[in-house]
């Protein structure tokens, strides 16, 4: 993900950039003026533009995103220390994918990329060719990195809340996702689920009792309707 800063107060700028790249994303500029991100965009690759709504220059934030959509559709995600009723209204019509409302925390800016990646499903660029998707690997942010996880290597996968834990054998990574947009991402042919809040890996399972399934040293419960799903997956003597 590509993400163009534009702020014209540097030291935020740089705060950002250095929790953007931490979080795995690439910054490929940061700008203080709208008039150079319409330039900007116009001739470079960008995914996500991150946007103070207060600018100097000809251009405030609200009316740099309308140019910048004129240019090409991009997610706009609002920084803003003025939260007032005329901002949000002029700023709604520009469609942003999120508002963080400064001071922030990294949190705030951690949800708010990852609402506005969820919306970018696909970007062209001239000459890149066709994405190339890995079939037995998931990256997923863990401790401020990009980290592989193999599907092999995951247990079983439970819900906590708007949440997701994957227990892999020595520890466990805590998502920011639901268990539905995990199990969008995972191959259906290895992972089952066996209860509203788990989905197991069959390759992984060692027995099967009548509530539960026993993976390693992890004991899962199973609802009784999911069990003939089970025991069709499996093989049985």
């Amino acid at each position: 993900m590509k993400v163009l800063i534009v702020e014209d107060e540097m030291i935020i700028a740089a705060n950002i950039s250095l929790q953007l790249s931490n979080l795995g994303y690439e910054v490929n500029a940061i700008l203080p003026r709208g008039e150079d991100a319409i330039e900007h965009v116009r001739n470079n690759p960008t995914d996500v533009v991150l946007l103070d709504i207060q600018l100097k220059g000809k251009l405030d934030g609200i009316e740099t995103a309308q140019e910048i959509q004129k240019v090409r559709d991009i997610p706009i995600v609002y920084l803003t220390a003025n939260t007032d009723d005329a901002h949000f209204n002029r700023a709604k019509s520009t469609h942003p994918k999120a508002f963080i409302s400064k001071p922030f925390k990294k949190i705030d800016l951690q949800r708010a990329l990852e609402l506005a990646a969820a919306s970018v499903e696909t970007t062209e660029y001239p000459n890149l060719g066709e994405p190339s998707v890995l079939k037995d690997r998931i990256f997923v942010r863990y401790r401020d990195r990009m980290v592989k996880i193999m599907f092999e290597d995951i247990y079983y996968i439970e819900a906590d809340r708007s949440y997701c834990k994957l227990f892999l054998e020595a520890e466990e990574i805590l998502l920011v996702m639901s268990l539905k947009s995990v199990a969008d991402k995972i191959p259906a042919e290895d992972f089952l689920r066996i209860h509203r809040s788990y989905l197991v890996n069959l390759k992984k399972v060692d027995e099967v009792e009548m509530n539960s399934i026993r993976l390693g040293r992890y004991n899962v419960p199973m609802s009784k309707k999911m069990r003939a799903a089970l025991m069709d997956r499996l093989q049985l003597l």
